[in-house]
């Protein structure tokens, strides 16, 4: 590996420019020679920078440190608006526009508009109907990772969380937020109506039109009103004849999810039933 990166920089060394620093391999472009030489690592797999906790190693100190904070729980980060911590200030910048009407990535299927990338990309698992991640103890399936990790605490009975004043362990990050407010003194956000918890004051909001019979989203169309966003998009499907979640066996499309859950795929009887379990193994089907 030693004498690889000694070649990557052999080459690198060719036509030195005073302001870019260029690498020859994949021509990304640096503004010192010193980033140029840490990249050049990436090329050659050696990751030189292990974690003194669990063993994990990076190619960049900078990957070691974000690491690192895992085990810390650092999360310097900090929003200004709501005081919730991230580890990276890009995570931090795409929390930010939960608090803004900026959602710039849109759905092309149904319109729905996400604040970030991957909100979006696992969202189009929906229309897709890919589940991808299956668990090994009861083969239920899920859309992402993350679910699939939550899921597996059922099996193992593990509660990552743990309660620093009393230690008290929770599979959910969210009860151990409710739990650590019995320490504090601090109440849970209660709705004043029914009494039901939230942990955030816009959940909160949100939760009240229940009662109140708030309806600030207006179809455009027909002029109804509607109490969440997403009821309103469901609603335009009517007008645009919107089909967005379809069959994979026959095609047929639905305006809702429940539409398609109602038209089994057990029904096209002429389905073997080798095909219907190879659907169930690739996801699509549950």
């Amino acid at each position: 590996a030693e004498e690889t990166f000694t070649e990557l920089k052999e080459i690198n060394k060719a036509h030195p420019d005073k302001k870019r620093y260029s690498c020859k391999i994949c021509d990304k472009t640096f503004s010192q020679n010193s980033f140029l030489t840490a990249h050049l690592v990436t090329h050659t797999g050696k990751k030189p920078f292990t974690c003194s906790t669990c063993g994990k190693g990076y190619n960049q100190k900078s990957g070691l440190m974000y690491h690192m904070k895992t085990h810390t729980d650092e999360k310097p980060f900090t929003c200004v608006t709501c005081g919730k911590g991230h580890r990276q200030k890009s995570a931090l910048k795409s929390h930010m526009r939960t608090h803004s009407v900026e959602k710039p990535f849109s759905c092309l299927t149904c319109g729905k508009d996400f604040t970030g990338k991957t909100v979006l990309k696992n969202h189009m698992k929906i229309h897709t109907g890919e589940k991808p991640f299956s668990c090994m103890s009861c083969e239920k399936r899920f859309v992402n990772k993350h679910s699939l990790v939550v899921h597996m605490r059922i099996h193992t009975g593990e509660k990552p969380f743990s309660c620093m004043t009393c230690g008290r362990g929770f599979s959910l990050k969210g009860n151990l937020v409710i739990h650590m407010k019995g320490h504090t003194g601090e109440e849970p956000l209660s709705c004043t109506a029914c009494g039901k918890r939230f942990l955030t004051k816009s959940c909160l909001n949100i939760h009240m039109r229940i009662h109140t019979g708030e309806k600030p989203f207006s179809c455009t169309t027909c002029e109804k009103r509607f109490a969440y966003k997403h009821t309103l998009s469901i609603h335009m499907r009517t007008h645009t004849g919107e089909k967005p979640f379809s069959c994979v066996i026959c095609g047929k499309g639905f305006a809702q999810k429940g539409g398609l859950a109602t038209h089994k795929p057990f029904s096209h009887w002429n389905l073997s039933k080798v095909s219907v379990r190879s659907f169930i193994k690739k996801g699509f089907l549950k």
